[in-house]
């Protein structure tokens, strides 16, 4: 604010009959004349003044005297100016300068200073008409009465009169400078910083001090604050309360309910931390902050790049916190600390980074530790390897499974089975049953990477203890062909001439092919010829010798078109032999044939989900009714003979709770003295209409009962709506009178008006309207959650409007406490910030139960769609896995839609973890191997995460006997392994490492013994016919058997001394009846002479 104050010239007018004509400021009588520069100085008192003037004189006059004086000389000489003695100096000259300075100038100085000469001549003296007119005056500070804090302000430093020279300004607050240089200093908006004494000064001459006093209210807060505290916060004032006010108190602009000086936070929270505010008699206070201390909160980890963590990247953990004062953190992996800051950062990480994370957050308040993070590395397969059950080399025709194992995170997904030397799959899944023969390997592959393992040979093998028999039995085959053939060569050097030409029958001609079943006929078809034997021998006639080559040709072509994968040779009677225990050795011939593999088709089902969701717009029609009025106003005056009211506004819309003013004027004729004068809201017809009763207290007639009937309504309501008329009463017998029309009162409220239906990025205009048009154009104020926006018009311009818009609005009129309702501006929009969390969050246990949840922004609300991979598999805010299982790990989507679009959240990946399972061993070479050669075994599990420990044990026995993921065995002993990782352990089914000879070797060792055994019985033999040979004449004699004969060939094979498992066991006994005797049939007349040495055995008993 900017005051001038209006300098008072007193001149004092003589007046007479002289005309005095001042044309320069020069008076000039015959060439005498003074000339006066300045005809008025304003000095400061306590400054120097120069009165700067020239004069002149006719030629020949010597000037004796020339001085200043205060008088103007008539008749008398005038007085110099002897009071200034040691102040007052002429520096002019006895020629024509007649400057005068006036030094230390007093307020006694002001005055008009005249100058005056004296020559030599009679009458040669001259004094300056007019003069010069000083004025002194000092500085004065002027500043407001009432200062606010918050106001504009402006100090100015003022002179009783306009300062001659325009001197450069110096302000002072408390004795030190400031930087303004002019006669005022503005403080805008002042603060109670501003609070002070302030002085002005011009070339070293001060105004006196004076205090500027700033009334302002201050909120007092404790210095220290800690969460759980009993605070109190108390509004102060700079000055005294006559009375004790209603205050109120404001939160981040937003009112709350305590109504006195105190606002109580008990217990104080971290929630109450913000700024807050006082307000009283129209002062409101500055905001202060309220500083909350406490512990640690909300502590969590993110990671930073989110989703699927692959063996070899760079993953960043960031902790988060509130805390106050700020925090410190300590990274912990499972019990160890591993590093310090807000963040931790593993370059090229591995699969030993994978575990718990947690955060540890700290301050002087207390410590708290996040939820665990579990970091799991994923990498592709390694380590695999197959495994064989029962052995790598199994009996011929015993099926082989190959199982295939690796680590891998996340567990392998596909594993495919190749036979070495070929390019295609043979087959897939973790097991695979194989054909015998070959060599097979698996390929393991997760989303990462493959790997393929070593292949592993299958071989169809004979039991060892088989190739013993099989050696055995064929030594003494071959031997047995050699005693037969040297004992035909023998025998026919032996028998007589007439002999030699007997044909030989074949002793074993009889032999059949038969079932094992006692039926007739055999089926001809091998393929169903299940059982061979061999049923009988006996001396018989040779019949067609063709036939049983034509029936062995046979038999041999059918085995040729069969595969044999069992076989074995049983010795029966006639009768027909069940198969027991004691002869499983010796069983049946069958025949199999190898049937067509199977095939498996594959089908693929495909669900497609389509949502569609259509906006239905909705036109709301308005029609509007226009009335027209006619009503004519033509000044509002009445008159009648000299009586009439004038009122200057016929109708006035005021704001409800605004001050409202109606001015008038009226007239009547001179005579008639006013008694009453008021206002009234009827019109009085017959009997006198009331006062304004009602309004006491907001009601104030402020005209007069002379012309002005000027009526003030404080605080308006709605009620006062209605028309007012002004009335008077005179002392005259039917001297009253009332003003016609009158004023029309409409009264309204603010209303904020707002689009029915807002789209984010529309145009959008809030207007601030009223029911009429208001009779004082306002100043509009907008407001946006209780703060105030920059607009002071009657519209709000949201160009373009964004979600962040929508919020409670209201308009004010400025400087007035006239507010409108809010209003809530509602701005659609499509999904925004979709988000996917897990509860539980931390480690996943298969068999657990998870919920995740979506959220979003969006209006109107969104609908939620879960989808796992590419597939739909579920709808709503929540999606819930009960017993969750290792197929539900994987990524899961949220899709987030409304009417204004749609949008995806960040993959979540689902890891579930689980203990070890499928745990096998394999064996490198195989479970057999050659003695003093070394057997490697490995462990292969399943598990999630994977296995930490694998423990080996030896059968039989407690403690482990090694650790790792491969074990180097001794030859001999039963081993398995025990898979471990944190959330359970699996133990493998018992591998048997066993140390063997070559298959080849049984085979030799077997020949060798059943020759060696041949060799002895021969030489026995030989010896024994050697000594019971005869001589030569007796060679033609009839070979007699004694049935006694103690020395029988097959004596040695002793029924009771025969163990149960004798290989011979099936031969019955002999006895030596005439009708037993086993060569009876051959007749000894027909006989061939080799078989005289055969005796008649019988059974001696």
């Amino acid at each position: 604010m900017q005051a001038d104050l209006l300098i008072s010239l007193r001149m004092s007018l003589t007046v007479s009959l002289l005309v005095l004509l001042f044309i320069s400021g020069v008076v000039a009588q015959n060439g005498w004349g003074v000339d006066y520069k300045d005809k008025s100085i304003c000095a400061l008192k306590g400054s120097t003044v120069t009165m700067r003037c020239t004069y002149t004189y006719p030629s020949g006059p010597v000037v004796q005297k020339a001085f200043w004086t205060k008088q103007w000389g008539q008749g008398s000489e005038p007085p110099d100016l002897l009071e200034y003695s040691g102040r007052a100096e002429y520096i002019g000259d006895k020629q024509h300068n007649c400057t005068l300075r006036l030094r230390n100038v007093r307020e006694t100085d002001k005055s008009i200073y005249y100058f005056r000469f004296l020559t030599n001549q009679t009458g040669g003296q001259y004094q300056g008409a007019g003069g010069v007119d000083l004025s002194v005056t000092d500085l004065q500070v002027e500043v407001p009465e009432r200062v606010i804090e918050g106001d504009e302000v402006t100090l100015t430093c003022k002179t009783t009169c306009s300062l001659t020279v325009r001197p450069t300004f110096t302000w002072y607050r408390n004795g030190h400078p400031l930087s303004s240089r002019t006669d005022q200093l503005h403080l805008q908006p002042v603060s109670r910083e501003d609070a002070g004494r302030y002085r002005c000064a011009v070339l070293g001459l001060s105004s006196p001090e004076v205090t500027l006093n700033v009334r302002y209210l201050q909120v007092e807060v404790p210095e220290r604050v800690i969460e759980g505290d009993e605070v109190t916060l108390t509004c102060k004032t700079s000055f005294s309360l006559s009375y004790r006010p209603k205050f109120t108190w404001y939160r981040n602009g937003h009112p709350l309910s305590s109504n006195t000086d105190q606002l109580h936070l008990q217990p104080v929270s971290r929630e109450d931390a913000d700024r807050y505010r006082c307000a009283v008699l129209g002062l409101r206070s500055p905001e202060v902050t309220l500083n909350v201390r406490y512990g640690p909160k909300s502590v969590s980890v993110s990671i930073s790049p989110s989703g699927e963590i692959v063996e070899g990247r760079s993953v960043t953990l960031t902790c988060s916190s509130d805390g106050n004062p700020p925090v410190e953190y300590n990274w912990i992996k499972g019990t160890s600390s591993v590093g310090k800051g807000e963040t931790y950062t593993m370059k090229e990480i591995s699969s030993v980074d994978s575990g718990e994370y947690k955060c540890r957050s700290s301050n002087e308040h207390g410590e708290k530790l996040s939820e665990a993070l579990t970091l799991n590395v994923l990498y592709p397969p390694k380590s695999v390897s197959v495994s064989i059950s029962p052995s790598s080399e199994t009996a011929e025709g015993s099926s082989v499974n190959l199982t295939c194992s690796s680590d891998a995170n996340p567990p392998v997904q596909n594993y495919t089975w190749f036979k070495e030397g070929g390019s295609s799959p043979v087959g897939s899944g973790h097991s695979y049953m194989a054909p015998q023969r070959g060599s097979y390997y698996c390929e393991a592959q997760n989303e990462h990477g493959s790997q393929k393992s070593a292949a592993v040979t299958v071989k169809g093998v004979w039991n060892s203890a088989l190739y013993a028999v099989i050696g055995v039995t064929a030594g003494c085959g071959c031997l047995s062909v050699i005693i037969a053939v040297f004992c035909v060569r023998r025998k026919r050097r032996d028998n007589s001439a007439d002999d030699a030409d007997q044909t030989q029958e074949n002793l074993y001609s009889n032999v059949a092919v038969r079932p094992a079943t006692s039926d007739a006929a055999p089926d001809p078809d091998p393929s169903n010829q299940d059982d061979v034997h061999y049923a009988s021998v006996g001396p018989r006639k040779p019949r067609n010798p063709r036939n049983a080559e034509s029936s062995a040709g046979t038999a041999s072509a059918f085995g040729a078109d069969e595969e044999v994968q069992y076989a074995s040779v049983q010795h029966r009677s006639d009768k027909v032999v069940q198969k027991t225990e004691v002869d499983a050795q010796y069983a049946s011939v069958r025949f199999s044939r190898t049937g067509a593999a199977n095939r498996f088709s594959t089908c693929i089902t495909f669900l497609l989900y389509m949502i569609t969701q259509a906006d239905l717009l909705i036109s709301l029609r308005m029609s509007l009714t226009v009335s027209l009025l006619v009503l004519l106003f033509i000044s509002g005056v009445v008159a009648q003979n000299g009586w009439g009211v004038d009122y200057k506004d016929q109708s006035i819309c005021a704001l409800k709770g605004s001050t409202v003013t109606m001015r008038c004027t009226y007239t009547y004729p001179s005579g008639p003295v006013v008694q009453k004068a008021f206002w009234t809201k009827q019109w009085g017809q017959g009997s006198e209409p009331p006062d304004l009763l009602e309004y006491s207290g907001r009601a104030e007639y402020i005209g007069d009962k002379q012309h002005d009937c000027t009526l003030r309504l404080r605080n308006v309501r709605e009620t006062d709506k209605s028309k007012y008329y002004f009335r008077f009463l005179t002392n005259q017998t039917g001297g009253q009178y009332q003003g016609a029309g009158g004023v029309n009162l409409s009264v309204t409220d603010l209303q904020v008006e707002v689009p029915e239906r807002v789209i984010e990025g529309d145009e959008v205009t809030l207007t601030c309207k009223t029911t009429c048009s208001l009779t004082v154009r306002p100043t509009f104020i907008w407001y946006r959650n209780g703060h105030p926006l920059s607009s002071r018009t009657d519209q709000l311009h949201l160009q373009p409007v964004s979600r962040e818009d929508a919020d409670r609005y209201r308009c004010a009129v400025l400087d007035q406490n006239l507010h409108s309702p809010e209003v809530t501006l509602n701005v659609r929009y499509g999904p925004k910030s979709v988000s996917v969390s897990i509860s539980p969050s931390g480690v996943i246990l298969e068999g657990s139960s998870v919920t995740l949840t979506c959220s979003s922004d969006g209006n109107p609300p969104v609908e939620y769609n879960w989808i796992k991979g590419t597939s739909s598999v579920g709808k709503g805010e929540t999606y819930t896995m009960k017993k969750i299982s290792s197929v539900n790990s994987g990524e899961y989507k949220c899709r987030s839609s409304n009417e204004h679009g749609e949008k995806l959240s960040e993959a979540l990946t689902l890891n579930v973890l689980y203990p070890p399972k499928s745990v096998s061993v394999s064996i490198s070479p195989s479970s057999e191997t050659a003695e003093g050669s070394s057997v490697n075994l490995t462990c292969s599990s399943d598990a999630n995460p994977p296995v930490q420990n694998y423990t080996w044990f030896k059968e039989g026995g407690s403690s482990p006997v090694g650790s790792g993921h491969s074990y180097m065995a001794p030859q001999r002993g039963s081993y398995y392994c025990e898979a471990q990782n944190e959330h359970g352990s699996q133990k493998s089914a018992a591998v048997t490492v066993k140390g063997v000879w070559n298959s080849a070797l049984y085979a030799v060792i077997g020949v060798t013994a059943g020759c060696g055994c041949l060799s002895v019985i021969i030489a026995v033999f030989c010896v024994r016919r050697k000594r019971r040979g005869s001589s030569a004449d007796d060679k033609n004699q009839t070979q007699n058997v004694d049935p006694n004969a103690k020395d029988d060939t097959y004596t040695a094979l002793d029924p009771v001394s025969r163990s149960s498992d004798d290989v011979y066991n099936t031969l019955a006994t002999v006895h030596c009846s005439p009708s037993d005797d086993l060569y009876s049939a051959l007749d000894p007349q027909s006989r061939s002479p080799e078989y005289d040495t055969l005796a008649t055995v019988r059974n001696k008993h």
